[in-house]
């Protein structure tokens, strides 16, 4: 990679047809990243060189991931490289305004991730940076490339539909960070915050199609106090006129049947977009008479649904053949519109209007007109501390990683009602914690994936729990997520002398299927662990980690594997059961074997107990209750409890395999990088949970007594768990 050409290469007033690569860097590596990384790599002209992420790690990792050849941790390193022409910013909206200021300035073209920045002020003082030095400011209003929208769009602008006199818009979509956290995220932290993070999806279709509106009325309900003190709220109705078309957008963030539509109607037709399905109808008269006129018009519109569906899924398939580069209608929005900010780059052109930085400004402009109109509703902005809380009067002596989970905030309460002085660490959920009005807890925000971090929160400590997990799609994630962190817990608890490390590992690691019987802590994990899903897999390569470094350096480690964990704070459509999208759970085989529940208030109590037992290191145990239900019970108490109806599918086992392997012979074939792990039998068999374990060690050691009660399990296991899930909906 070249570094001597000066920042600013590609600006807006160069012109030329020879030019080298436009060299990218993405800022901030969550969750959109990839998206973005994707469209990069689709787009003749532009090479993704750098990577910046304030976790170097991370970004590391990122860039392993996606052939980036350098990777900082600030974009002040970036600029003083000299080595990229244009960045994208796709961090959290409060950093937008500093990072763009620092790239502009630095003579460097910047994209971002809607909205544009968190004030108009800012985005004023941004746009005249950009202005002064000839550069150019995009902002990713990807929905206004979506397929189906811009076949709506097509309608309306040729005319085809007459003038508009109505736009309705309906975002039921369900914000799961509501539900899940971290509760202490940017767009949850004033409800202001959450118009500006969703309204831009939305009234950037308004202003695309007649402009933005001058004055809205707004009425919001559905108010949720979230854990920490924040306040949000589900619904939003927004009501405005532009000229002589009435604006309707109905926001609704609560779990439900998702349904992000746009209708709109004319003097001569109605058309309305469906961004998830991608499929959008127009409805026009035909020349017949009214009842022969009804039959076409239905005829019309389900032959356009069927095409539509057709395409979008045949899209799908070829692109998992890597037979196209495009994706699915969501990847493929937003290639479209990086590709419209590079087009316009690369020929020294205006911006598409659609992610033109003056409509990103005014975009947020009509948010806070929107945050405005209902703010006798909205309390103020919360001020959420991303440090080391007050130090509680007595000095922690427990610390317990992985606090902000299920498991870990139910293990932070006892402990600290047992009068335990307790150090609660977490990478994000910090809030979720911060009801716990104890003089004995001290919450700090940290990485396990840092030495330093866990070396800091390890000071004065005599007992850790070490509970954290993630999420991974590869099993190089896994190692950095999960393995890895253990071995640093595990190296600082030995630096710290810590008196017992408690490690929480999974039933999952064993083979549960037809032929397992009887398990116990002696039963061996699975003999093709290789071939496991991730999570079964890193949590065994985790504890063999720690056992290692227990038999060879004396760690005092004490290993608990707990069963299907329900309780208050969990999700009751728990994927132990079978797995669940909305309404549907396709359950594990027949569903009549009994499960091996346990309450999450029970792990909790075992887990303590780990702490207290003499003369326990270097065992383990399971964390099991009775069988007391199967996935039927459990289903049909659910249906009960919260009044619903699921549709439920008995799945066989060989139905979920044989798609697995249909899945990875594709991989196989396109060289996909997780074609390393071959499907596995076994591992789908073992989610019927066929097993029968055998927990008698940890009750007759520890003196665990769990619930062991059929109407307890019930009541606290499913109906605390559904009245939580239905206090969000």
């Amino acid at each position: 990679m070249s570094t001597n050409s000066p920042p600013g290469l590609f600006r807006a007033t160069q012109s030329g047809v020879d030019r080298p690569p436009v060299r990218v860097a993405l800022v901030g590596t969550g969750y959109i990243a990839e998206f973005h990384a994707l469209a990069l790599r689709s787009i003749p002209g532009v090479e993704l060189v750098a990577v910046c992420d304030t976790s170097e790690r991370r970004a590391q990792s990122f860039a392993a991931e996606w052939g980036s050849a350098a990777v900082f941790s600030s974009l002040e390193a970036v600029v003083d490289r000299s080595c990229v022409d244009a960045i994208h910013v796709l961090t959290p909206p409060d950093s937008h305004f500093s990072l763009t200021k620092l790239a502009l300035r630095s003579g460097l073209n910047v994209l971002l991730e809607k909205p544009i920045c968190a004030s108009v002020e800012e985005a004023d003082e941004m746009l005249e940076i950009a202005r002064v030095r000839g550069l150019h400011v995009g902002v990713s209003h990807n929905f206004l490339f979506c397929g189906a929208y811009r076949t709506l769009r097509d309608a309306i602008k040729s005319g085809g539909l007459g003038p508009l006199d109505y736009i309705g818009i309906n975002y039921f979509f369900e914000l799961k960070q509501i539900r899940f956290g971290p509760f202490d995220s940017w767009m949850l932290r004033s409800p202001e915050n959450t118009v500006l993070e969703i309204g831009p999806h939305l009234l950037s279709i308004v202003g695309d199609l007649v402009g933005l509106p001058e004055e809205v009325s707004v009425e919001v309900d559905r108010k949720i106090d979230l854990p920490g003190g924040g306040r949000t709220f589900l619904r939003w109705r927004i009501r405005a006129t532009v000229g002589r078309v009435a604006v309707d957008i109905n926001i609704n963030l609560a779990p439900g049947f998702d349904q992000r539509t746009i209708h709109v109607r004319g003097l001569f037709g109605a058309s309305t977009a469906d961004i998830d399905a991608n499929t959008c109808t127009l409805d026009r008269r035909t020349p017949s008479g009214i009842d022969f006129d009804r039959f076409r018009r239905s005829r019309s519109q389900a032959r356009q649904l069927r095409s539509q569906a057709v395409s979008t899924l045949g899209d799908y398939v070829l692109t998992k053949l890597k037979l196209r580069q495009r994706g699915n209608p969501y990847q493929l929005s937003i290639i479209d519109s990086v590709a419209a900010f590079y087009r316009a780059l690369r020929a020294g052109e205006p911006l598409d209007a659609r992610i033109d930085g003056a409509f990103g400004r005014d975009v947020i402009a009509a948010c806070l007109k929107v945050a405005r109109a209902g703010r006798s509703e909205v309390p103020p902005e919360r001020v959420v501390s991303r440090q080391i809380r007050i130090a509680p009067a007595k000095p922690p002596t427990v610390l317990v990683i992985g606090a902000g989970g299920f498991i870990g905030r139910e293990l932070v309460g006892q402990l600290l009602k047992g009068g335990y002085s307790v150090r609660a660490m977490a990478r994000h959920s910090i809030s979720a914690l911060e009801h716990l009005e104890a003089e004995g807890l001290e919450i700090v925000r940290a990485d396990v994936r840092s030495a330093d971090d866990i070396a800091r929160s390890m000071s004065g400590i005599r007992h850790v729990f070490h509970l954290a997990t993630a999420e991974t799609k590869t099993w190089p994630m896994a190692i950095e997520n999960v393995v890895e962190p253990a071995r640093l817990v595990g190296n600082a608890c030995l630096a710290a002398g810590v008196e017992r490390l408690v490690y929480t590992g999974t039933i999952d690691s064993y083979y549960a299927g037809s032929r397992a019987g009887i398990i116990t802590e002696q039963t061996p994990f699975e003999c093709n662990m290789e071939r496991r899903n991730y999570y079964a897999r890193a949590k065994a390569a985790a504890e063999a980690v720690l056992v290692e470094m227990h038999r060879s350096r004396g760690l005092p480690l004490v290993i608990f594997r707990p069963g299907i964990v329900i309780g208050r704070g969990g999700n009751p459509f728990h994927w132990g059961v079978g797995r669940f999208s909305e309404n549907v759970c396709e359950v594990w085989g027949e569903g009549t074997i009994m499960l091996p529940f346990v309450l999450v208030a029970d792990v909790a109590a075992g887990l303590i107990r780990g702490i207290q037992v003499p003369g326990i290191e270097g065992r383990s145990f399971n964390l099991v209750d009775r069988p007391l239900l199967t996935a039927r019970d459990y289903l049909q108490q659910i249906e009960r409890l919260a009044g619903i109806r699921l549709d439920v599918i008995h799945r066989p086992i060989w139905q979920y395999f044989l798609s697995d392997l249909a899945k990875w012979t594709i991989k196989l074939g396109v060289g996909h990088p997780d074609r390393i792990r071959i499907p596995s039998y076994r591992d789908w068999e073992s989610r019927t949970q066929s097993a029968t374990f055998d927990c008698s060690r940890a009750r007759t050691e520890l003196g665990w007594t769990p619930a062991a009660d059929r109407s307890r399990l019930i009541k606290e296991g499913i109906g605390d768990a559904v009245e939580g899930w239905a206090a969000t909906i």
